[in-house]
């Protein structure tokens, strides 16, 4: 270990292996090390005794649920947008010759009490119980222009410039009420609260098509896709990659203590009375509490059942978007839904999710609606972790920190933070117009 290297990760979440891949694939020397002796970090994937001894103690898990090898619980469950920013990185750096991805069942959202499917494009909008007679024909319209929208030809544009055209001024011009914005916005853009409306119109018209153009890609009912097993095969993805490119991962490094020099740069890294010597760190915040600040929390539950979740017809994997205004909160609320046919439970069952930025200190009453939404438990576990974000200035100390998960249960803004970090690290962006058919879904 005492050698130099141009970086060194520490943490085995699933941004810093998507970065410590990335910076492999271009040539530079990488250290991977984690204090923990599991892959992952927050964003591990636990089994069923694993599970319970982190919620429950000493307990064991009943013999009912099944052999707790069949489990593969994510603690961040997040669903891949089919033609995602995310599945394109994985392209990019081949690690997807080793996962196999499937696609999800549904996406739904929730109005008025009720679960319904996301409407997508013109003709499922006409369809949709979401809206009325009339309300149908304008939210076509409306589907038709973005589908039909062209960056580069102004013909599509309709006399708009949607770089200074807010999203607002857009809708109102097709006259859309809030009920059918508020899931355009949240189930379909899949903004994270209201600022979007007053907001440049292009981004969520950006956003709407990669929601179309991912679902038709898989011909499925959502536009997500999920790997095989679970996100747990992401980090073991990234450590074989890595290996090929002569990096080299390190688990169950106690410490790890980075050291700095007397202007505060970084110097390298120590553990067990070792020091590998960078030029740069990358980690997660909890590596460097004193480089960053709390920014709020999340509150989630995990659900074990033996159903699908009722009214997503029938659906094995399932996202339920519950927008802010639905419920009275500030944020949404987002519910997960994976089981046996993605291989994450034993057969007949399914894990739930149910997550939000916590605006209390009581998660059991404050996601009360989406628990209210997944009928009987078998199980049930409630949880609330911080998230941090860095304060440090990575152009005077060289360390990179990533961002903590944030509650959503798709990958979009994870995705951006590594993205960022990437082109802070190397001064360069990452290209990604990659052939997408190289992630394919796995045959049933």
């Amino acid at each position: 270990m005492d050698e130099e290297y141009d970086v060194v990760v520490l943490g085995t979440g699933l941004k810093e292996c998507i970065l410590s891949g990335l910076l492999s694939v271009d040539g530079l020397k990488v250290l991977h090390m984690d204090r923990n002796d599991y892959y992952g970090g927050e964003s591990t994937s636990l089994n069923l005794i694993q599970l319970w001894k982190r919620f429950r103690g000493n307990d064991k898990p009943p013999a009912h649920l099944g052999s707790s090898r069949d489990y593969n619980v994510d603690m961040i469950p997040k669903f891949m947008m089919a033609n995602g920013t995310l599945v394109r990185v994985l392209i990019h750096t081949d690690v997807t010759k080793y996962l196999y991805f499937k696609a999800v069942d549904g996406s739904f959202v929730y109005n008025k009490g009720k679960v319904h499917k996301v409407p997508a494009t013109d003709m499922e909008a006409l369809k949709s119980p979401l809206m009325g007679i009339f309300e149908k024909r304008r939210a076509r319209k409306f589907f038709i222009y973005v589908q039909d929208y062209n960056e580069t030809d102004p013909k599509t544009h309709d006399g708009m410039d949607l770089t200074r055209v807010t999203t607002r001024e857009l809708i109102a011009k097709y006259g859309l009420d809030d009920n059918t914005v508020d899931f355009i916005g949240h189930a379909l853009a899949l903004h994270r609260d209201d600022r979007y409306l007053d907001e440049p119109a292009l981004e969520t018209v950006k956003r709407m098509k990669l929601y179309a153009e991912s679902l038709a890609r898989f011909q499925g009912g959502s536009p997500y896709i999920y790997p095989l097993y679970g996100l747990g095969e992401l980090p073991q993805a990234f450590a074989r990659l890595s290996a090929v490119y002569g990096g080299t991962y390190m688990l169950n490094k106690p410490e790890c203590k980075v050291e700095f020099n007397e202007v505060g740069q970084v110097l390298g890294v120590t553990s067990e009375g070792e020091t590998a010597k960078c030029k740069k760190v990358v980690c997660d915040p909890s590596y460097l509490p004193n480089k960053v600040k709390k920014v709020g929390r999340v509150a989630r539950a995990i659900a074990i059942m033996s159903h699908p979740i009722p009214n997503t017809n029938e659906s094995h994997s399932v996202q339920v978007i519950l927008p802010q205004k639905q419920l009275g909160r500030k944020s949404d609320m987002y519910l997960f839904c994976c089981s046996y046919s993605h291989n994450v439970a034993p057969k007949g069952k399914f894990i739930a999710f149910v997550s939000t930025e916590a605006e209390t200190d009581h998660p059991e009453t404050e996601l009360k609606a989406g628990i209210d939404l997944l009928g009987p438990v078998d199980e049930i576990f409630f949880d609330i972790y911080d998230r941090y974000e860095p304060v440090n200035e990575p152009t005077l100390d060289n360390c990179f920190i990533s961002t903590s998960y944030d509650a959503t249960t798709h990958f979009e803004s994870t995705v951006l933070d590594v993205l960022n970090m990437y082109t802070m690290i190397t001064g360069k962006v990452l290209d990604l117009s990659v052939d997408l058919s190289a992630a394919s879904a796995a045959e049933e």
